[in-house]
């Protein structure tokens, strides 16, 4: 007999931890691969800025990294506590392919991690560079794996059913299945644009202060390097995750109608259904209140044809159906911060060409406004993902009643959360203080750093403007904010 209070307990326990654990993961895959292009650029110019920005990157990309791992370790063991009948289910599948994550990523990263973070007076350019570079690739290997075994359970494909648990057919279905490619690709660019967003975002703020504060233009030359380089990837990939996530919608009406129902709040399957965009779901009733919505336009979206069919929540049981009211609005709340990035990026292509792009006072608060903006839209796009899939831990297979460890008491469980609560808020209360003092700091001036570079100067000696850095010779490099 599974306890209704335990159930709904272990789900809050697993939300709790994994709602924190995402962020982090969501800021340092696309931060690795930033410093990748910080390193490169340096090494391509020898222009100094480039280094002391990739130095004071690389201590962000620690910090969080820690915090990921620190929160990512307890959700394994909650597996075995709490949720046994879905490790028993799935352990001849997620298993190897969690031990691929740790075997190909993180020992990937750990290897050269060490060497990116203290080995820059240590080892030569070109193997700090590879060192940087095998960190990101980690990074990405990680999600890979980790985005397969989702998937999996979002769209089982290449197994059997022996003995009442899930055993491996074809591994290359079950890493390639039906939803992995569109759910990857959209991932990893959220990822990458919540990076962009955050770096733009505190750039903008030491703009801002600098503005308050009169400080020297060397001072601020890296800020107005980050937030120029940040915003050119949001104006360029903002709207290609739009598409992305049209594909990832079609995919989903495809693969499973029930989510999109929810999503839309569509309660019967008909054609031509209108685009939602205020209502307030009533599952007990299974209709909408205080409706708000164009005509066909739901239909044109999701299926690219005016009178294109979209299922109805009403053709399966309410057992199950989803929550709808979360999903609804989760949906919403990540569509629309996806199209404020897109403006945000709009508006900072039209100051660019005006010449105005750290001029403006507004926009610069409009970024610093839009630095949470990524992490939001990961954790309600995620919260959209798990929440639709609802009843359902493996989609159409394993029940979450069938997941739940069936000794687990509720009082145990009340317990642990409490204590996950408590130990999170001081570990990572901690961790986000340090990250806001040293972002508050901000990267020191290159001539800090140029005593410590004799032997890694470029050829051209450099000097620092109120315009960006120039050779002493007069002749103008690099511009950082070009």
């Amino acid at each position: 007999m599974i306890d209704p209070d335990a159930l709904m307990l272990s789900r809050i326990q697993f939300g709790f931890t994994i709602a924190f654990h995402i962020i982090f993961p969501a800021f340092t895959i696309g931060l690795a691969s930033w410093l990748v292009i910080l390193e490169a650029r340096w090494l391509r110019t020898g222009n100094l800025l480039f280094k002391n920005l990739c130095r004071f990157w690389a201590k962000v990309f620690a910090v969080s990294f820690g915090l990921g791992v620190v929160s990512g370790i307890v959700m394994s063991y909650q597996f075995g506590t709490n949720w046994s009948g879905y490790a028993e289910f799935t352990g001849n599948i997620l298993g190897p392919v969690i031990a691929y994550e740790v075997i190909t990523a993180f020992f990937l990263e750990a290897a050269f991690l060490g060497i990116m973070l203290f080995g820059w007076e240590k080892v030569g350019n070109r193997l700090h560079f590879v060192a940087t570079c095998a960190v990101a690739l980690g990074t990405l290997l990680s999600s890979f794996w980790i985005t397969a075994a989702n998937s999996w359970m979002q769209t089982p494909a290449g197994y059997a059913i022996e003995n009442s648990v899930a055993v491996p057919v074809d591994w290359w279905q079950i890493v390639f299945n039906p939803s992995f490619p569109n759910r990857y690709a959209h991932l990893i660019t959220g990822m990458y644009l919540t990076t962009a967003f955050a770096i733009a975002g505190m750039s903008a703020y030491m703009l801002l202060r600098a503005r308050r504060q009169s400080e020297a233009p060397e001072r601020i030359a890296g800020a107005r390097a980050s937030l120029s380089m940040a915003l050119w990837f949001a104006a360029i990939f903002a709207p290609v995750q739009i598409v992305l996530g049209d594909l990832q919608g079609l995919a989903v009406l495809d693969q499973q109608p029930t989510k999109l129902a929810a999503i839309e709040a569509n309660w019967e399957t008909q054609r031509g259904v209108p685009l939602i965009l205020f209502a307030w779901p009533d599952q007990e009733a299974q209709e909408n209140r205080f409706e708000i919505a164009i005509p066909y336009l739901g239909s044109v979206i999701l299926a690219h044809d005016p009178n294109g069919e979209i299922p109805g929540l009403r053709d399966v049981p309410r057992e199950q159906q989803p929550p709808v009211l979360p999903v609804f609005f989760s949906f919403r709340i990540m569509v629309g911060l996806g199209f404020l990035m897109v403006i945000l990026g709009a508006w900072s292509l039209w100051l660019r060409w005006k010449g105005r792009l750290f001029d403006s006072p507004l926009f610069l608060w409009a970024c610093f406004a839009m630095t949470p903006s990524g992490f939001a839209a990961v954790v309600f796009g995620w919260l959209t993902a798990e929440i639709g899939r609802q009843p359902w831990v493996v989609y159409g297979l394993l029940h979450r009643d069938q997941a739940l460890s069936p000794t687990v008491e509720a009082t145990t469980i009340a317990g642990s959360l409490a204590a996950f609560v408590v130990a999170y808020s001081i570990i990572f209360g901690a961790g986000t203080y340090y990250l806001f003092k040293l972002l508050r700091r901000g990267p020191d001036p290159v001539e800090a750093i140029e005593g410590d570079d004799v032997a890694r100067k470029p050829k051209r000696p450099l000097s620092m403007t109120s315009e960006g850095i120039e050779s002493r010779s007069g002749s103008r490099a690099d511009h950082p904010a070009e």
